[in-house]
């Protein structure tokens, strides 16, 4: 048993908890931080596959789209997209290095991928938000803390059900190219356990059975194809792990990808679907 891997994997899950319930600028905080270390293992595992994305404009970017998403201001967002763009272009055009487009796409990609998909869990936790006063105190309604709950068992049983199903009973590759180890066995295995485990905390928090299920189902699907996402990033750049900061679990790309899909679909459904804002 590898001791260093519980303990970390607890420091996070108390971590992420606790910035979960506590909400406002101290999950804004735990999330930019985690977006900025994704984004510095981004640009070194693309430098291996000889792309020069700018991790300074990524960085930028990303501050720019927590601030958006902390203070509700989503009118922003086209005009923060466009910037950011306008940053790449201008980066390498002035000041950049071959391959001039290559460096520009992944830059765009990097900025997309490590901060505007995972920040979208400030907006998710903002949901439906308002403060009740009891004795003086501001205490705050969570009403978007139990779909960030929500989530991340929902991406706990995919992964985990998906690494035992495969392990024991994969017979059939899912994805033989990008990860040999992934089985399509596996991969139904880790869904099961994904609707079984959503509709139940669906019932605990208050979810709709339908909803929960639909919400499972979502996680399941894009959780995986997050991991592949990552898996396929790394292998084309010929990394195994994107880092070692995280003792047992390598690096945050390692541990968050299958988050990074599954947060901004998991918000446009309960915001659009559900009609929750």
């Amino acid at each position: 048993m590898d001791t260093r891997r519980i303990l970390t994997g607890f420091a996070i899950g108390l971590t992420a908890y606790i910035g979960m319930f506590a909400g406002g600028i101290w999950l804004a905080s735990m999330v930019l931080f985690a977006v900025i270390y994704l984004a510095k293992e981004y640009t070194e595992i693309l430098q291996h596959k000889g792309f020069l994305p700018s991790f300074k404009i990524i960085t930028i970017s990303s501050i720019l789209f927590a601030i958006m998403a902390y203070t509700g201001r989503l009118e922003y967002t086209p005009l923060v997209l466009t910037a950011s763009v306008f940053m790449a272009l201008l980066s390498v055009l002035f000041k950049g290095k071959q391959p001039y487009i290559a460096n520009v796409a992944t830059t765009v990609f990097g900025f997309l991928y490590c901060g505007w998909f995972p920040l979208h869990l400030i907006l998710i936790r903002s949901i439906g938000e308002s403060y009740s006063n009891l004795y003086m105190l501001q205490i705050p309604h969570l009403e978007g803390a139990r779909f960030c709950v929500f989530i991340i068992f929902a991406v706990l049983f995919t992964d985990s059900f998906c690494y035992f199903i495969g392990c024991k009973f994969g017979k059939h590759k899912l994805a033989p190219v990008i990860s040999p180890k992934k089985t399509i066995e596996g991969s139904l295995g880790g869904t099961v356990a994904c609707l079984i485990i959503s509709v139940l905390i669906g019932i605990l928090l208050n979810i709709s059975w339908y909803h929960a299920l639909i919400l499972g189902i979502l996680a399941a699907i894009f959780s995986q194809l997050g991991d592949l996402c990552e898996s396929m990033i790394k292998r084309d750049a010929g990394v195994k792990d994107s880092s070692n900061i995280l003792p047992g679990h390598g690096g945050f790309m390692d541990r968050l990808d299958s988050y990074i899909l599954t947060i901004p679909v998991v918000y446009y459904y309960v915001t659009y679907i559900m009609g929750l804002f």
